[in-house]
C-alpha cells in the first residue's frame, strides 16, 4: 500500500469518527488559543484528519491522491523505495504543521478562530508535483484548465489576497504557506531538482 493510500484511509476514518462525535471534532480542530494556552500542539496534525463536511474532505482526499500517488513514486525513484517513502511521509507532515504556524501566531489570542482540514498540506502536495510537470493540464479550482505552472502562480496569487481579505474562515494562508512549504522542502531534499524544475520549465515555453 502506498502512502499516500494510508494517509488518505486515515482521513478519511478520522474525519468520519468527528462527524459522528462534536467532543472528538473539537478536541483535533486547530484552535490557536487552546493550543497556545494548553500547549496542545498535537493540534498542528490532527486538525489535518478532520474537516468541516463530506465535501470539503472528499475534495481535499481526491486532489491529495491525484497528485500525492505521483509525487510519492517521483520520490522513490529519486531516493529509493524505503527513502522516498519516507521522505514523501515527512513532507506531508512537515507541511501540514508549517502551513498552521501563521494561523497560529495570528490567533492565538483570539478565542474565535478556528480551522481543520488537510488543505495546507495537500497544497504542499501539488506544489511537489509542479517541481516534476510543470506544464502538465490542471483544473484551476476545478473549472478552467490550464498549465501546473500557471495554476500554481494564480493559486499562490489568490490564496494571498483571500488571506487578507476574506472573512470565510477558511484558512488560506494555511494554502498560501503549504503551498511554498511544499514546494521549497522538495528542493532542499534534493537541490538538483531545481534545476530540473527550470529546465522542464524552459523546454515547455
Amino acid at each position: 500500500m502506498s502512502v499516500t493510500l494510508a494517509i488518505v484511509m486515515l482521513t478519511v476514518l478520522v474525519s468520519w469518527a468527528a462527524f459522528e462525535n462534536r467532543s472528538l471534532f473539537e478536541k483535533l480542530t486547530h484552535h490557536p488559543y487552546v493550543e497556545y494556552r494548553n500547549k496542545e500542539y498535537y493540534r498542528f496534525l490532527t486538525s489535518a484528519l478532520v474537516h468541516g463536511s463530506w465535501g470539503h474532505l472528499l475534495i481535499n482526499m481526491f486532489v491529495f491522491y491525484q497528485f500525492g500517488e505521483p509525487v510519492e513514486q517521483y520520490f522513490m525513484a529519486i531516493f529509493g523505495a524505503g527513502k522516498g517513502r519516507l521522505f514523501f511521509l515527512l513532507l506531508y507532515v512537515a507541511t501540514t504543521i508549517f502551513a498552521d504556524l501563521p494561523t497560529f501566531v495570528k490567533y492565538k489570542n483570539a478565542p474565535h478562530f478556528r480551522s481543520v482540514g488537510a488543505s495546507g498540506a495537500v497544497s504542499g502536495i501539488l506544489f511537489a508535483f509542479v517541481i516534476f510537470q510543470p506544464w502538465a493540464t490542471l483544473l484551476l479550482f476545478f473549472v478552467v484548465p490550464m498549465p501546473a505552472i500557471l495554476a500554481a502562480v494564480g493559486y499562490l496569487v489568490y490564496s494571498s489576497w483571500a488571506g487578507k481579505n476574506k472573512r470565510d474562515m477558511i484558512d488560506h494562508s494555511a494554502h498560501f504557506y503549504g503551498a511554498v512549504f511544499g514546494f521549497l522542502f522538495t528542493i532542499a531534499l534534493k537541490p538538483d531538482l531545481f534545476a530540473y524544475f527550470v529546465q522542464e520549465l524552459m523546454q515547455g515555453w
